[in-house]
Formats: C-alpha cells, sequence, structure tokens
C-alpha cells in the first residue's frame, strides 16, 4: 500500500523526463509567424555588398527560421532610422524622415514617452541641427501635442543654411535636444555624401 503512493510521483517524473529528452519540433504556425524587428534578409539590387554590409546567414541550430544578418549594418540615414535616448524619467525617440529626399525641410518623427513628466515643452525651442562641417540650423516647426505623457510630432528644419544645402559635405548629421528631462540627448546618423 505505502508503494502505491509513490507511483503518481515516479509516474510524472518519467512523462518530465520523457519531455525534456525529446527534440523540440516548431509547429508549423509557428514557423510561419512573423517576427517582429528581424531585419531584413537581403540587400536592395541598387547596393553593392561592400564587405562592411551585413550577410544574410541561415541559422544552422534552426533550418526553419529565417536568416539573420551578421556583421555590423551600414548606417544609412533612412535605415539606421530610430534612435533612442531613456535619459531621466523621459525616453526620446527620433527618425529622419527625408535625409535622402528633402525639399525645403529635413523633418524629424519625435516621440516622448513618460509616467512621470508633464510633456508640456515646446521643441522648436529646444533642438538645434548641427553637421559635422560646422553648420547649424535651428527648428521651424514642432507639430507636435503640448502636454500630455505620450506626445509626438514632426520636427522640421530648413534644408538651407547660409545660402547653402545643409547636408553639402556633410557626412554626420547631429539632433540636439536640451532640458528633455535631461541637460541634452544628442542623436547623431551618418549621412551618404
Amino acid at each position: 500500500m505505502q508503494s502505491l503512493k509513490w507511483l503518481p510521483v515516479v509516474l510524472l517524473l518519467g512523462v518530465l523526463l520523457a519531455a525534456c529528452s525529446s527534440p523540440a519540433q516548431p509547429t508549423p504556425a509557428a514557423a510561419a509567424a512573423p517576427t517582429e524587428g528581424v531585419l531584413p534578409t537581403t540587400e536592395p539590387p541598387s547596393t553593392p555588398n561592400s564587405g562592411n554590409s551585413p550577410t544574410a546567414r541561415p541559422d544552422p541550430a534552426n533550418p526553419a527560421a529565417p536568416p539573420t544578418e551578421t556583421g555590423a549594418p551600414a548606417v544609412q540615414p533612412e535605415q539606421a532610422l530610430t534612435l533612442t535616448d531613456a535619459q531621466g524619467s523621459v525616453t526620446v525617440e527620433v527618425t529622419p524622415l527625408n535625409l535622402s529626399d528633402f525639399g525645403d525641410t529635413l523633418d524629424f518623427e519625435v516621440a516622448m514617452n513618460t509616467h512621470s513628466v508633464d510633456l508640456s515643452m515646446d521643441l522648436s525651442a529646444l533642438a538645434v541641427l548641427q553637421t559635422d562641417t560646422g553648420k547649424s540650423v535651428q527648428p521651424l516647426t514642432w507639430d507636435g501635442a503640448s502636454g500630455g505623457h505620450h506626445v509626438s510630432g514632426t520636427l522640421s528644419f530648413p534644408a538651407q543654411a547660409d545660402g547653402a544645402a545643409l547636408l553639402e559635405g556633410t557626412t554626420t548629421l547631429t539632433l540636439v535636444l536640451k532640458d528633455v528631462d535631461a541637460p541634452e540627448r544628442v542623436f547623431t546618423w551618418e549621412v551618404a555624401p
């Protein structure tokens, strides 16, 4: 009678050992489900692979998984996309919208998120756009809402400085935001010549 009380424990251990020792097989639905945050696995046809660009490689541990990129990604303004600064109580994400195809303005999407700070600041008074060639411009407009804990909008800068194109001869472009719950937030992108 006493040996019967251990039977459920022994059976449970046997089931657990059997489950742990068999290889896991992905379900067809899981293998076909899209994965968030996965970078594209191929380069656009117009961009030759110069050896510095990431290369798509299959995962040998899981051949059914889509290939992943290896190596450091080549930074392109619209491909590097969103840069994030999480100083203080505010997380700020900035995405350039038109660095390679701009008109009169260079535009940046800015999203600010917090749970403790009122975001009623006017970014057009707190931002500056600088180039590595020494040019600097103030924003023309900020169309984000005033106040709240989740604010997003477009920050637009003039595409000309001192009568010349702002990006002429530029290799890096830096957006500086001051006093957004931190003394300074700096976002820098490489610009294709």
